[in-house]
């Protein structure tokens, strides 16, 4: 207990805005009876768990894990990373039979999106400040570079393949094939440029915003 309250204090803020998405399904739900936007809690906690990763590795300290399972955790937050933006291609479910509370609909899909975006940076910020005491720093906005394009292409593998990340495990023949197969694609490449680079742009935007305050 004397541990939890600290917690809750010092994460409050993340903690209301997630208190708040959460509300807001509640909330849909007694307006219109429907249930439908309640799979957005679940993309949501999937969104958190980069997040959650690498606040873990900072409140252990990276230097006090083994290196080996650094690596482990490396490769398991960036699975899991393009669930943070994945939330805002979620905005395709407005054009469902099922949305039928127009501005409550596209209110809810945009926080939830808003709030998955957040939780990705975040993390990226922490990500960042792991690898800037081990490796200089244009090598460290270069491997930066390389993960926002990479979580963009695991955006098309999640919304057009319909891939989730624990199907590396589970489906790896047939994710590997299809991965094959899209790279001759180019709106992939096109799709894997456009969230590669807003993810780039938003990253050095909040870090810039955060080191100029």
């Amino acid at each position: 207990m004397q541990l939890v309250v600290p917690i809750i204090r010092y994460y409050r803020m993340p903690l209301l805005l997630l208190g708040f998405c959460l509300g807001l399904i509640f909330i849909r739900l007694l307006v219109s009876g429907s249930f439908f936007f309640g799979f957005l809690a679940w993309n949501l906690i999937l969104a958190i768990i980069p997040y959650l990763i690498t606040q873990t590795v900072m409140f252990y300290g990276i230097y006090r894990i083994p290196k080996a399972f650094q690596i482990l955790l490396f490769l398991f937050w960036l699975l899991f990373l393009p669930n943070a933006p994945y939330l805002i291609t979620d905005l395709v479910h407005l054009h469902s039979s099922f949305a039928d509370q127009r501005w409550l609909d596209l209110f809810i899909v945009f926080v939830f999106a808003l709030t998955g975006w957040l939780f990705g940076l975040l993390s990226l910020l922490d990500f960042n400040q792991f690898i800037r005491t081990r490796i200089v720093s244009r090598a460290s906005d270069l491997i930066l570079i390389v993960i926002c394009f990479t979580t963009g292409y695991g955006l098309y593998l999640g919304r057009f393949l319909r891939f989730n990340s624990w199907d590396i495990v589970f489906k790896t023949e047939t994710l590997l094939r299809e991965m094959a197969i899209s790279f001759a694609k180019p709106y992939v490449w096109l799709m894997t440029l456009a969230f590669g680079s807003f993810l780039c742009l938003s990253f050095w935007f909040l870090k810039w915003v955060k080191e100029d305050s």
